[in-house]
């Protein structure tokens, strides 16, 4: 996977060196942080799901699903994923530890909840969203992944998952875990428990076996492999701009505080 490495590396940079890390000062832009970038953490366990749909036999009467290296690697991702255990050892699936996370920060969980209770049972496309009542950048972010999920192509499910989500996560989120230092009494321990949990299983197992699943489902296919590329550039696109939006938001804020003074 070499051109993929070669050809992603300026997204990667722009992701690791964003100046959204060190514009997180106080506890209001974590919250700003943490109310857009829920959306991402529920949009990555949709992707989970939709490979474990895909790549697994998940109706009855059971069979074998024919790929049995991509069943193990992705069951083995979706049981962390989905239910890890969190720093009082109960078990939760990452995206609850997240929900955790903002009410302890003090953030506003109630759009992602609306969202995800309007929403049912309907796969939200990018043109379903347009309608919906959240920026556009998220609207842009979901809308995106679940594109690529109703294409019912599952590697490039996998090339989404594995470049847009587990390759880059470590290097965000080190970013983060390093410069964050909020000038605040607020508690945010299930926050940084949360980043750095991701830090371990993403940078040192999920890594590999997200890669591993690319190279698996595409092979030698260099139809397959050029669709992946294109498919994971276009996934960090979609990370750099909501990461461009939240910072411009926090950016705003701090503005307008200023002007206030």
């Amino acid at each position: 996977m070499l051109i993929f490495e070669k050809e992603l590396s300026p997204y990667r940079d722009k992701l690791k060196n964003h100046d959204l890390y060190s514009n997180i000062k106080d506890i209001f832009d974590l919250r700003i942080f943490m109310e857009a970038h829920v959306f991402a953490v529920w949009d990555f366990m949709s992707l989970i799901k939709a490979l474990q749909i895909k790549l697994t036999c998940i109706s009855l009467p059971w069979k074998p699903s024919g790929n049995r290296f991509a069943t193990r690697l992705i069951n083995e991702i979706v049981l962390v994923e989905e239910s890890d255990f969190n720093q009082e050892q109960l078990t939760m699936s990452h995206f609850e530890m997240y929900l955790e996370a903002m009410a302890e920060a003090g953030a506003d969980t109630s759009k992602i909840e609306i969202f995800l209770h309007n929403i049912n049972s309907n796969l939200p496309s990018s043109v379903e969203l347009k309608n919906k009542d959240m920026p556009q950048p998220l609207k842009d972010f979901v809308g995106f992944s679940f594109d690529i999920i109703k294409k019912d192509d599952v590697s490039l499910i996998a090339s989404v998952f594995a470049f847009g989500r587990e390759v880059i996560i470590p290097e965000m989120f080190i970013e983060i875990v390093e410069k964050i230092k909020l000038n605040s009494d607020v508690k945010i321990d299930k926050f940084i428990f949360y980043l750095q949990r991701h830090i371990q299983i993403d940078g040192d197992v999920h890594n590999d076996m997200a890669l591993n699943l690319v190279k698996d489902l595409c092979a030698d296919d260099k139809h397959k492999l050029n669709q992946a590329l294109i498919i994971s550039k276009e996934a960090m696109e979609k990370r750099i701009s909501l990461w461009d939006f939240i910072n411009q938001k926090i950016i705003e804020k701090n503005r307008i505080l200023s002007n206030n003074v």
